[in-house]
């Protein structure tokens, strides 16, 4: 009988012991790709979690920052969100980006000044002109009071109150250009303030206006009431002003008007909106119609009683109505004229002759456009647009324009362009 082989077993006690995932460690580069496998020995076991086990992962604690990036502070105008380059995009290299512009040196707006602010910055001199105003005012009231129905002197004082309203409105024009609003440009205002004083001698032309019309409503009611006969008009009858009244009155309203005119320089400006050629041969203190109109009457009031002419007679009404007739005149035309320059034009004469002198330069072909404006009293704008032969006479041609614009337009009551800051722009077209 065979006998089966025999296999020796060792014993169980002979095996190496099962490695618990508790006692299992790999030491530095075990899992390395770099390096051979080389199995650990079981004497060679550490404990997981001892202070002596090494890492094999390197980490790092990182701080972050909430906000952008000091790299990032730069300007990204032309990056696309999510593009690492600029121009990384197709669509960047068909539509680029606008070049960088300087910024405008014109100010948005500027700051308004208040009325606290606007007496706080009033000078000494300021404020004694102020009160040299109200002295004026005071004569005004003083001569109307001494009317006593007398249309002469009504008229009187009505031109005194004129006068008088051009005085505060110099002064109310000299204090504020203490501040930059009144003469530097900003987007809101073009033109600075001054444009306001436009407006403000509109105003006084309407007032003027109907100071006039209502002189000539007062006269043809007393006419009226004449006509009815003396028992109608009795109850509305006045003593005629005599003795000092009548010779004080008009001597305060000639003082008035020449301390006003020389010191104040009242009406100046806004005569420069018309112009009349029967005032160019009057003396400077008689050439503009708002100190002839009151000084003439006041020389009328004072020298006729002295040739015995007794004013209680025609003689008022004639005065009264010459002089209303005056204030109505001269009332139409400074609102004929500061009305265009409100709307940007100009009233003066002289464009046409200035087209005519242009078209004569054997330069000149042609004279396609010409437009003058006046913008405010001291400031002119005057835009030409030429056809010339030859690019040699293009400079020569700009100066003679700006001497044509500068000698024959602007200025008021023969003071030329005194005092008015004209601006001339020519663009010349060279034909071919």
């Amino acid at each position: 009988m065979q006998s089966t082989p025999t296999i020796n077993v060792p014993p169980p006690e002979n095996f190496p012991p099962r490695a618990s995932p508790r006692s299992v460690s790999f030491s530095q580069g075990t899992l390395s790709p770099a390096g051979p496998y080389s199995p650990r020995r079981s004497s060679q076991n550490d404990a997981i979690g001892t202070e002596s086990t090494p890492n094999p992962f390197n980490f790092e604690t990182e701080q972050y920052l909430v906000g952008p990036a000091p790299n990032s502070l730069k300007s990204d105008l032309g990056r696309r969100r999510g593009h690492k380059y600029a121009r990384s995009s197709v669509s960047h290299h068909i539509i680029l980006s606008p070049a960088p512009r300087t910024p405008l040196q014109l100010p948005i707006s500027l700051p308004v000044p208040t009325f606290r602010e606007f007496r706080a910055s009033m000078t000494k001199e300021q404020k004694t002109r102020w009160i040299w105003c109200l002295c004026h005012l005071a004569v005004a009231a003083y001569v109307q009071i001494r009317a006593h129905e007398s249309l002469s002197q009504t008229a009187l004082s009505h031109l005194l109150f004129f006068d008088v309203l051009g005085a505060f409105l110099c002064m109310a024009v000299d204090v504020s250009r203490n501040f930059e609003v009144w003469n530097r440009s900003s987007i809101s205002h073009p033109f600075g303030l001054e444009r306001s004083e436009v407006l403000a001698g509109l105003a006084m032309s309407i007032i003027l206006l109907f100071m006039g019309l209502d002189l000539f409503s007062h006269g043809l009611t007393h006419a009226l009431e004449s006509s009815e006969g003396p028992g109608a008009a009795h109850g509305h009858r006045h003593d005629p002003p005599s003795g000092y009244g009548l010779i004080l009155a008009p001597l305060a309203a000639i003082m008035c008007t020449v301390i006003s005119a020389s010191t104040l320089g009242n009406h100046a400006r806004i005569g420069k909106a018309i112009r009349f050629p029967l005032f160019e041969s009057l003396p400077s203190a008689f050439r503009n119609p708002s100190h002839f109109l009151p000084i003439s009457l006041s020389i009328f009031l004072l020298v006729l009683p002295l040739f015995g002419v007794h004013m209680s007679g025609i003689v008022d009404p004639i005065l009264g109505f010459t002089y209303a007739i005056g204030m109505v005149t001269l009332g139409s035309r400074l609102c004929y004229g500061v009305g265009r320059m409100l709307l940007m034009s100009y009233s003066g004469p002289g464009v046409r002759q200035i087209v005519q002198e242009l078209t004569k330069e054997p330069a000149v072909s042609g004279v396609d456009e010409a437009k003058v404006w006046q913008v405010h009293y001291g400031l002119c704008m005057a835009n030409f647009k030429l056809r010339v032969r030859s690019r040699d006479q293009v400079e020569m041609l700009r100066e003679r324009v700006a001497r044509l614009v500068k000698n024959g337009l602007g200025g008021g009551y023969g003071e030329g362009s005194k005092g008015v800051k004209w601006e001339i722009s020519t663009q010349i077209t060279i034909e071919r």
